[in-house]
């Protein structure tokens, strides 16, 4: 059972990150994870009034607040053609819609969750992080940090122009995946994004410039190689290091073969 002795919901910025700088606060987030541990907080922090709730679309990039909900990234229409359809892959197999309209961008990324869809598709993207007091860095970068005492306030998505394709494995389809596989082709680059595996999602690009040449039949193969030999797995309850392995060879060549249209 988690308890929790104070309940606050600050009205700034800053208010916020001072009452976050003790060992005993907690930000809630949309609470779906962390209600499911055990111990006691003792300052329970909402961001729900500093508007951090929107998405804003401008000529350049996606802002995406901390606290909106998977069910907006699923139905934002900007998105949804920007991505051609991945973000709302990567996300309507998340449970249901009622949990995906709690669960927050803050604290899904926040987590840097080894099963996280959320992380692994942005991963994909030209994507950034706005920390309160770190400033803006590369999500990639943000991923390989632990957590501290900042605040993310909110995802930035450069609309750098691309193709993007996403798919995942489940055992049954709500559950968490057992490998997750996103695709881009960002400005030339093409990048491959793999979460669960178990271990947070990680970026692998084409360093042997496999997919240069064109998107072929042979092409695919050799970079969906190349993606499982440089991707660490190990096994769980889901599956096994070998099994993820192999899932990621396949599933990285199906993306191949649907971002050059031979799917």
């Amino acid at each position: 059972m988690l308890n929790i002795h104070n309940y606050v919901r600050p009205q700034t910025l800053e208010e916020a990150y001072a009452l976050n700088q003790s060992r005993r606060s907690r930000i809630l987030g949309g609470m779906l994870w962390l209600r499911l541990g055990r111990g006691t907080i003792q300052t329970a922090i909402d961001l729900c009034d500093l508007g951090l709730d929107t998405i804003e679309e401008t000529p350049e990039e996606f802002s995406i607040g901390a606290m909106v909900t998977l069910r907006q990234l699923e139905q934002h229409p900007g998105l949804h053609t920007y991505t051609q359809g991945a973000m709302a892959a990567a996300v309507k197999d998340i449970v249901g819609v009622q949990f995906r309209n709690l669960a927050t961008v803050g604290g899904s990324l926040w987590g840097r969750f080894g099963f996280s869809d959320v992380l692994t598709v942005f991963q994909s993207m030209d994507t950034v992080v706005e920390l309160y007091k770190g400033g803006q860095m590369p999500l990639e970068e943000f991923a390989r940090r632990k957590p501290d005492t900042d605040i993310l306030v909110r995802v930035l998505v450069k609309k750098t122009p691309g193709k993007f394709v996403y798919r995942t494995m489940r055992n049954q389809r709500t559950d968490f995946p057992v490998i997750a596989c996103a695709l881009s082709c960002i400005g030339g680059e093409y990048r491959a994004s793999v979460g669960a595996r178990p271990g947070r999602a990680m970026v692998i690009r084409d360093a042997e410039h496999l997919l240069s040449g064109g998107i072929t039949e042979d092409s695919t193969r050799a970079f969906a190689r190349y993606v499982a030999e440089q991707t660490p797995t190990e096994g769980n309850l889901r599956g096994s290091a070998q099994y993820r392995t192999h899932l990621i060879e396949v599933l990285t060549r199906r993306n191949a073969l649907e971002l050059g249209g031979m799917a």
